[in-house]
Parts: C-alpha cells; sequence; structure tokens
C-alpha cells in the first residue's frame, strides 16, 4: 500500500490574511501542490478565522473534483457557530468532503497538540461522528500515540484515527526518535487490528517522513503543511511536492 501526501495550504492562508486582500491565493496554491502529484488537499478552518475561511472551501472542492483527489477538513466538532463560521458540520454539509478530521481543539488553540480520549463518556462524540458520516464523509479522529481504549474509537462508528506526530518530530529533532515513532508504530497496529485506517500528521518534514514510514506500518495517509510550506519558500512548491512524493515512493 501507497501512502497518500495530502497538503495543507492553512500556512498559505495566513500569508494571505496578514495583508488581507487575496495573495497568494489559496486555490492557486492547492493547484500547484495537485499538479506537482499531491493526492489530496487538507483544510482546518477555525472559528477565529485566522487561516482557512468558509469562502476558501468551494473553490477548493472544485479543484479537487476537477482533480479526482481528496478533500480533508479538520475541526472540532463541538466548536458553537459565529458569525463567519457556521460551524463544522454546516461547512461539511455545503462542499461534502471525502474526509472530515475530527480534533478536539479549543478556539484559541495556535494548533492542535492533542487527541481525543475514549476513557470516558463518548456518547456526544459517538453522535457527532454520525452526523459527519450521514454527509457521506469518512470520518477520522485526531489521537495520541499512546491513547488508551483506542478500539472503541471503533464502536464510535469512526473509519480511521490519525496519530498526532508532533511528539515524535520533537523527538526526531532531539536526536532520538526511537520511543516516539515505536509509540507510533503501536498505535498503528492496535487501530489496524481493530479495523480502523492509519493517517498521520503535525510536524512531519522531508527530513523525518522517511524513518516515520519506514517504522510505522500501514499509514494510508499524511497531511503535511506547516514544514512543506516552509520548505515550499526555498525550493518551490513543485520541487517541494516532489520531494515528499519520492520519499513516499521509496517508503512504499
Amino acid at each position: 500500500m501507497s501512502t497518500r501526501l495530502s497538503v495543507n495550504v492553512n500556512k498559505v492562508a495566513v500569508l494571505r490574511n496578514s495583508r488581507g486582500g487575496r495573495e497568494p491565493d489559496v486555490a492557486a496554491a492547492a493547484r500547484a501542490c495537485l499538479e506537482a502529484g499531491a493526492h489530496g488537499i487538507t483544510v482546518h478552518p477555525r472559528p477565529d478565522r485566522r487561516h482557512i475561511v468558509a469562502e476558501d472551501l468551494p473553490p477548493l472542492a472544485a479543484l479537487t473534483a476537477e482533480f479526482g483527489v481528496e478533500l480533508n477538513i479538520e475541526g472540532n466538532p463541538f466548536a458553537p457557530p459565529r458569525p463567519g463560521y457556521p460551524g463544522l458540520l454546516e461547512l461539511c454539509r455545503q462542499v461534502r468532503p471525502a474526509q472530515v478530521t475530527l480534533v478536539p481543539d479549543s478556539d484559541g488553540q495556535l494548533t492542535s497538540d492533542h487527541g481525543f480520549r475514549f476513557d470516558g463518556d463518548t456518547g456526544a462524540l459517538a453522535a457527532q461522528v454520525a452526523d459527519f458520516a450521514a454527509l457521506g464523509c469518512r470520518v477520522s479522529l485526531f489521537v495520541d500515540p499512546d491513547v488508551e481504549h483506542l478500539e472503541r474509537a471503533v464502536a464510535l462508528g469512526a473509519h480511521r484515527i490519525e496519530i498526532y506526530t508532533g511528539p515524535y518530530a520533537e523527538a526526531f529533532a532531539a536526536g532520538d526518535p526511537g520511543q516516539a515513532v515505536a509509540a507510533c508504530a503501536a498505535t498503528a497496529r492496535r487501530a489496524s487490528a481493530a479495523g480502523l485506517g492509519v493517517n498521520a500528521g503535525h510536524d512531519l518534514s522531508q527530513a523525518n517522513l522517511g524513518l516515520f514510514l519506514d517504522t510505522v506500518p500501514g499509514v494510508e495517509e499524511v497531511s503535511i503543511g506547516h514544514a512543506l510550506v516552509g520548505e515550499a519558500l526555498y525550493a518551490g512548491l513543485d520541487a517541494t511536492v516532489r520531494g515528499y512524493l519520492s520519499i513516499l515512493d521509496r517508503a512504499g
């Protein structure tokens, strides 16, 4: 099985929003990634509209449909609607992404840094999963690599998990990734044994992706944005996306 690359274009929107106006154009950046061979596009619209906003989604949905690839929308299903943000479920109802990745972020959180837990009352989460699945979305749950009771995600109706790889990236940068990547591998095995698909993301880069994929079995998709956009400032989007695809090919 080949791992797919979904490019997160949030950081392009951050740059646009820092100045106002339309440049850089998020859809144009996403098109460049897809023309380079990316397998999908990921976005994470937040209630505070600091990067991807609701208005970005229809053009991105049309673009991914044009290329025959998947749109993955991330977000907190429990964040209430407000002006400019109709809620994650309504956004997905409007554009029907192939996949929705549910994350337990708070409103003011800088970036996703923890996953769902399954050791308490999960009734509300199960109801949310059912609502998104009813739209025809594949539902993935963002989880920590050491999450307990992972198998309960199946009973919630989830189709996949996304392993939070931030701790692995930190350990890799510190020169000692062994324990962190082993934890990710163990989580992937547990998920696969339970019948869940496995995605991964957060702070993955060209430097650390190869070891991760060589060690963690059955990863169907990696979502990469921050490092990829940063690397593209030097090498360009086309060359950077192709660099990631080369790593995926070698791992496959």
